[in-house]
């Protein structure tokens, strides 16, 4: 089995009440430039959530799909493991991809560990497909096709 993450467009809808406070505690205003995020804080902060409807039927229709994680409250180690079946777990290579800009200043700002960050914030992935290994490569044309792969990772 193979795991493919699909890139997230920022924060999406989680996480904002601590979002919010870490805006309070650093200072800034929403309309600030922050450090880093090449934007006004509002904008990367609140970017609307990515909808992957289309590239997952696509990978569906493909076939080989075993499940599809909906990177949401709970982060990547708590959405992840909610589709796969009992007793089988995913190495996930962290390395893999950037973590993006806003996830940093987050973290940075609030002091957040990866660890708490990864269970808070989708930390750059927003959807990440379990699929045959043997179909890897078809359900990477689906995403690619549609939106911007980000990861894959191996059991």
């Amino acid at each position: 089995m193979c795991c493919l993450g699909l890139a997230s467009d920022g924060v999406h809808s989680n996480g904002y009440s601590l979002v919010r406070k870490l805006v309070e505690v650093s200072g800034l205003g929403w309309d600030a430039d922050a450090l880093g995020l090449r934007a006004r804080l509002a904008r990367r902060l609140l970017t609307p959530t990515r909808l992957y409807v289309k590239q997952a039927l696509a990978a569906v229709k493909s076939g080989g799909v075993h499940a599809l994680a909906h990177i949401t409250g709970g982060g990547l180690t708590e959405n992840l493991p909610r589709v796969l079946p009992e007793g089988l777990g995913a190495d996930i290579n962290l390395d893999a991809w950037e973590l993006p800009e806003v996830f940093k200043w987050l973290a940075a700002t609030g002091g957040m560990a990866e660890a708490e960050l990864l269970k808070t914030f989708n930390s750059g992935i927003g959807m990440i497909l379990s699929v045959d290994a043997t179909k890897r490569t078809a359900s990477r044309r689906c995403w690619r096709a549609k939106a911007r792969l980000s990861v894959s990772w191996e059991r």
